[in-house]
Parts: structure tokens; sequence; C-alpha cells
């Protein structure tokens, strides 16, 4: 169990090194406050997972070397139920002229692990990291990856109750990264406590119970994953102000009245329906089948060079699947104001039966991918998108069929 409570925590900034000696010598001061943490509070129970999400700088690497008591906050409390184990910036605590077995010995014991208690798990530490014989090597050697794999081997079988992680997980193979994942799923199903900063939303959303929201070190707002992760979106969007194809109909009359309009200072949004093939609206859709996500809207001024995009997300926030126009490389026309369109987005549902949730999202001037000139609408989950399972076809399992053949022949002898 973590327990933090009015944390904050500040650094001076100096011009130069030389200003750092005039404030010690003219008792002047030559330096600016900057505010890393602000009265931050939370608590992680036993067996749960908390996310800490934000933008570089937000605060989040300063919290985590607070919690693992590299650095000290200027005021507040921690209160840790049991041994803090930390996997933060990549190659802390190592030495990198020494080999990865002298580095094992080393970094458990700055782990708090006795001798002994490294004797008997040295084996499996090296076991799990799969470096084979460059374990023998001095680590100088080794690859970011490489050096992933060592520190967080000997970081989660330190056996701590609560477990630290940084973006260091982002570093190396998927193969490796998901032998993690797996090992952070049993530790914290036997108990275990974790605090985990990631940029990686699917990842959050998959691992957390929780999360946070840093903002220029103060805590924005504390909920469920997917909640925070769309608030987070729309900062970000907030912030940038100061196979499918996607068919764009000019549609000169308004969109039917039966559905709620939702207005922006930018986009007035219409009616948005899933149809079928005959471009008649449905309450579900069967696996294969192909649909239409079908949505109207007008601009309050001109759009130079707009583009339409969709999400879709699982019950669990997980992005399925998602594109825009920017991406397939299509250039749409100019929006005209006051002028209602009709935009549509058409594809085959290769998904597992299960809810699915629609993201619909309208910008001007793609320049690469996520990342436009101007973000102007956000519509988060804003319709259910139901598959039921196709009869007709063979069950599969995961989230998509890939339609695979499997073939058996005998070898001669």
């Amino acid at each position: 169990m973590i327990k933090v409570e009015g944390i904050s925590k500040k650094f001076k900034l100096y011009h130069s090194p030389a200003d750092r000696l005039r404030e010690i010598l003219f008792r002047k001061s030559y330096h600016k406050d900057f505010i890393a943490l602000d009265n931050i509070s939370f608590e992680v129970g036993p067996g749960q997972t908390l996310g800490i999400i934000g933008d570089n700088g937000a605060g989040k690497s300063t919290l985590l070397k607070i919690l693992s008591g590299i650095v000290i906050p200027d005021s507040g409390s921690i209160t840790v139920d049991g041994k803090v184990t930390g996997l933060l910036e990549l190659g802390t605590g190592f030495n990198y002229e020494m080999t990865g077995i002298e580095n094992i010995y080393m970094n458990g014991t700055l782990l708090g692990m006795t001798r002994d208690e490294i004797d008997r798990k040295k084996q499996t530490i090296i076991d799990f990291s799969e470096l084979g014989e460059f374990i023998y090597e001095p680590i100088k050697t080794y690859s970011s990856g490489m050096v992933m794999r060592l520190a967080f081997s000997i970081a989660i079988h330190a056996e701590p109750t609560c477990f630290l992680v940084d973006e260091a997980l982002s570093v190396g193979d998927a193969y490796f990264q998901q032998k993690c994942m797996r090992k952070i799923q049993e530790f914290r199903e036997s108990g275990g406590s974790i605090v985990f900063v990631s940029h990686d939303m699917n990842a959050v959303t998959t691992l957390c119970d929780y999360a946070i929201l840093l903002n220029h070190g103060k805590m924005v707002s504390f909920g469920i994953p997917r909640g925070i992760i769309d608030l987070y979106i729309t900062q970000i969007c907030l912030s940038s102000h100061s196979g499918e194809r996607i068919v764009i109909h000019n549609d000169e009359k308004k969109p039917e009245k039966n559905h709620a309009n939702i207005s922006t200072n930018k986009i007035e949004f219409g009616a948005i329906r899933i149809l079928d093939c005959k471009k008649q609206p449905v309450t579900h859709v069967y696996g294969e089948d192909e649909i239409i996500i079908n949505y109207s809207f007008r601009c309050l001024r001109d759009i130079e060079e707009p583009v339409f995009g969709i999400l879709i997300r699982n019950r669990y926030g997980v992005s399925i699947f998602g594109t825009n126009t920017h991406l397939l490389n299509q250039k749409n026309n100019p929006v005209m104001a006051g002028k209602w369109y009709d935009v549509s987005v058409k594809f085959r549902l290769l998904l597992q039966p299960d809810e699915y949730l629609i993201t619909i999202a309208i910008d001007n001037g793609g320049r690469a991918v996520n990342s436009f000139e101007e973000y102007l609408l956000r519509l988060n989950d804003i319709i259910t998108l139901r598959v039921l399972q196709n009869k007709n076809l063979p069950v599969y399992l995961g989230i998509t069929d890939l339609h695979p053949s499997i073939e058996i022949e005998s070898i001669p002898d």
C-alpha cells in the first residue's frame, strides 16, 4: 500500500553555473523556482495499479523518484507498507563497465536484497532476462533493450510490495515487453501495488485500475483510466489551438430532427448512425458484415484542409482500429461555413462478437500521425457498435478474424 498526502517539490533553475556560485557568495537570489509537483495526494491499495499520464515535464518522473526515495519532497508525506522497488530511467543503478552478473549483485543490493538472497535468485534472474552468455559481458556492450531486460529481471525478483514503473518498458522487443506485462499482472494478482507511468494509453487502460492526469505539476483529475485518457486527449487538443475510404457528400439540407445536435464554437454536429450495406439504420451487426458509420455536421467558419477520423475501442478502452483521411492520403475539398455535410466511413467488420465504442474526430490540416494544425472536434465513445456472432462463420479466438488456412503435409521418409 502507498499513501501520498500533499506532496510538493520545486527545483532551483539557474541561467548558468556561475549564477549558482554568485548566489552562494553574495546571498542574493539568482535562480527561478520550477514547481515540479504541487500538493499531490493519492492512495494505491494492495492489488491495485495506478497509472500516471501527462505531457513531458508534467511531473511524472519526479513523482516516481520521490516514491522510490531518490528525491526528497519539500512538503507532504508518504506512507509505504513494505518494500518499494522502482524501474525508473533506463540504466539507473548500473555500472556499465561491469558485467551483467556483477550488476545483478550491485543493483540487487541497492534494491535491498542480501547477498544470500541474490545467490539464491541469480539463476532465476538470468533465465528470466534470457540474456544467455551476454550476462558475462560488460553491459556497455548491451543494447538498450538488453539493459531493460536485466533491469526488469532484477527489480521484479527483489520481491517488492510496491513496484514503480517508468517509461523503461517502452524500450526493447515486443516479445519481452509482453513477458514483462504478464509478470506485472502476476505481481498485481498476488497483492502487490503498482504505480505505472506511460505514454502508451492502451497499456494504461489494460493494466490500471485508476489513473491520474498531471499537468505542470498539478493533479488535474483522478478516476477510471478511460475517462482520464479522454480528458488528456482533450487537453492536448485544446493546447494545440494557442483499404477504408471516407466519402464526404455535400448535403444542403439540415440533418434529421430526431437526433440531438452537439455544438462547439467551431462545429455543429448532427446525426450519427450505423448503417448496413443497403444504407439502412441498424441496432446491431454481425461478424464480417459491411457497415457504414455515417454522421453529419456543419462548420461555423471555412475549413481549408479538413481531416475526418474514426477510432474503434473495445469495452475496456483498448484501441482496436483508428484512421483518418490524412493517414489514408485522401485530400478533401475545403468545407464551407454554414453548409451541412455528410460523412460515411465504410468497412468490413472483422471483429469478435462484443460491444465496441466509436469515437469521431474532425480536424484541420494533417501534419503527422495524430498531429494536426488545428483540432476541431473530438466526440469520444459517441455511439456503441454491437457485434453479434455470425452463425455461418467459424468461431475464433482473440479480437479479429485473420481468415487463416491450415495445411498438413506428410514428410517423405
